[in-house]
């Protein structure tokens, strides 16, 4: 069966495959449908999940391995397997094939990969996946399109654009569909829910200086950790919460982890940054923060996990040194182990 992105959710209501292929360049839409179909998963059962990474080396014996063993407790499983390339040659073929021609009746697989060429959707492993599963080949947003997928994305959060609004973020935008999210989730956490005006819309863009934490990000990634730090200072100042940041943190750590596992797998770090549709303006940031190895960042997001704990009251640091320590830690002042 072959799915577009916008018929995953109705679809996953009433039914769960076997096997689920995601195939695209967008980054956006590539995570939310592969979240949607984990959530889904996990709400009939399958509690446990195996992630694969497919790189250089890769043994393709794990994947076999896998679908023959049984649960470690008797549980439904999820097999993530993300594919660095489209191209998996004999071994890969041959495995996914096998899976393919006889799933476990308690493992959902879930394939994430690269958008793939024609001549490859035409291949047999890949056709026996389809058939024996859902193939959702994801594509970018973008022209005519952009326009109504904002404005629904918009609705979707409790956000009512009056006219004028869809478009001015249509352009600010540029046709990246994360900068989108990231602008809607960003009004959703100054304005609230309701109607939102022009003259709302554009008081929220003007009103970093003091509810900025999107900046406070780009001048940690810039380096400039003492002006971070006072940002820090002022956005603690002004009673915003601690959540709020450390939202905005993790959200940048977890993609530059991920960006930094790409690239020491061996892809360019434009090719990385092109794959993830990195804004264009952000992307001298972005190669800034790359300069760091995967490790770094993985340190860093397990900083976010204890600054959540203590946010919830779980852990007795005060949250606030800690996302200090995170700020250093982003401007490459300090080591995450520090």
């Amino acid at each position: 069966m072959r799915l577009r992105t916008d018929q995953l959710s109705a679809h996953l209501q009433k039914h769960l495959a076997p096997i689920y292929f995601l195939t695209g360049d967008e980054p956006l839409q590539m995570g939310e449908s592969a979240d949607l179909i984990r959530a889904s998963a996990k709400q009939r059962g399958h509690s446990e999940r195996e992630v694969l990474e497919q790189g250089p080396g890769f043994d393709w014996s794990q994947l076999s391995g896998l679908a023959d063993s049984l649960s470690l407790f008797g549980d439904r499983r999820i097999l993530d397997l993300r594919l660095a390339s489209p191209k998996v040659g004999n071994d890969g073929a041959k495995a996914l094939l096998e899976f393919a021609q006889n799933p476990p009746a308690d493992t959902l697989l879930l394939i994430t990969a690269p958008k793939l060429e024609r001549s490859q959707l035409n291949t047999k492993w890949v056709k026996a996946l389809e058939q024996c599963g859902v193939l959702v080949q994801v594509w970018p947003i973008d022209g005519a399109r952009l326009a109504p997928w904002i404005e629904q994305r918009l609705r979707r959060c409790g956000l009512i654009p009056e006219p004028g609004v869809v478009e001015i973020l249509v352009d600010r935008v540029e046709g990246n569909l994360l900068a989108a999210a990231q602008e809607i989730e960003k009004l959703l956490l100054l304005q609230g829910p309701g109607v939102i005006s022009v003259d709302r819309l554009l008081e929220a863009v003007a009103d970093s200086a003091r509810f900025d934490v999107f900046g406070l990000m780009d001048s940690l990634l810039a380096g400039d950790a003492a002006r971070g730090i006072r940002m820090l200072s002022s956005l603690r100042g002004e009673g915003v919460a601690e959540a709020i940041v450390l939202w905005a943190f993790s959200r940048e750590i977890r993609s530059l982890a991920m960006l930094a596992f790409e690239v020491a797998q061996g892809a360019s770090v434009e090719r990385a940054m092109t794959n993830a549709r990195i804004w264009e303006k952000r992307k001298p940031l972005i190669r800034q923060g790359l300069r760091r190895p995967p490790a770094h960042w993985q340190g860093l997001l397990q900083i976010c996990n204890q600054v959540d704990r203590a946010v919830k009251g779980l852990d007795a640091t005060d949250p606030w040194r800690l996302l200090q320590d995170l700020a250093l830690g982003i401007a490459g002042v300090s080591h995450p182990a520090s």
